[in-house]
This record gives C-alpha cells, structure tokens and sequence, in this order.
C-alpha cells in the first residue's frame, strides 16, 4: 500500500472517527453501561476502515469498546451485527468476560456463555444527534 493511499482522506476520517468513537464509548459505558452506543461514521466505503483499525490498535480499548466501535461501523455499510457479551464456560475465575462482534470472531463463541446481546443501531437517523456528551 502506498503512503498515499495510507492517507487518503477517507482513510483519514475513518480515523477520525474511530478516535471519537472510542472516548466516547469509554465515558458512554461509564455513565449508560451497557446502554451505551457510538455515532454511526460518515460514509467513506469500507476500504478507509484501515484508519479506523489503526486507531483501534493504538488506543487499545477494551474488548466492549472496540466492538461497540466495530458494530457501528459495520451497521453503517449495511451489515447490521449484535454486540455479544459472553463469560467462560468455566466461570468467572477462568478468564474475564468478553464481548465481541457476532460473527467477526468466531472462536469466542464456543468458548464462551453468551449472557448478553447488544443490537445494533437502529438507524442513520436515529443517530446523528449522538455526537453530544454524556
């Protein structure tokens, strides 16, 4: 890839984005827990999600808000996703709780009891207004 097409602007919204997305799931679940959702991102094509990967890996958010991130990127190029929010079969003192995008990553599934499912956005619309706080 060139460096040109690894700072395109779209790719560069993308990141943009994801940076915003991810304070805000982080002050958002703090305050709504699991109620908690991001803004859908502005439509720049499935190729410029690079930037927002980028971002994702840099900022290391927890599993919960990196898939809140995912779930609203996916849910505005049109593959609507729950969030799964899973422990391990062998409870709590095995390993912490897990969440992830429904159908992303497939090994959590089998090793973890799903405990909750976060649907996705319900629509462009409804979300445009979210960027405020809280």
């Amino acid at each position: 890839m060139s460096r040109t097409q690894r700072f395109s602007p779209r790719v560069l919204a993308a990141a943009l984005w994801a940076a915003v997305a991810v304070r805000l799931a982080r002050r958002r679940l703090r305050s709504k827990g699991v109620q908690a959702r991001v803004p859908l991102p502005p439509r720049l094509g499935p190729g410029a999600f690079r930037g927002a990967q980028a971002v994702l890996r840099r900022y290391s958010p927890t599993c919960l808000e990196r898939a809140l991130v995912e779930q609203a990127w996916l849910a505005a190029n049109g593959s609507r996703r729950d969030v799964v929010i899973g422990v391990p079969e062998g409870g709590l003192q095995e390993a912490p709780a897990h969440a992830w995008v429904d159908g992303n990553n497939p090994s959590p599934a089998g090793r973890y009891l799903e405990l909750h499912r976060l649907p996705p956005p319900s629509g462009r619309r409804a979300h445009l207004g979210r960027w405020s706080r809280g």
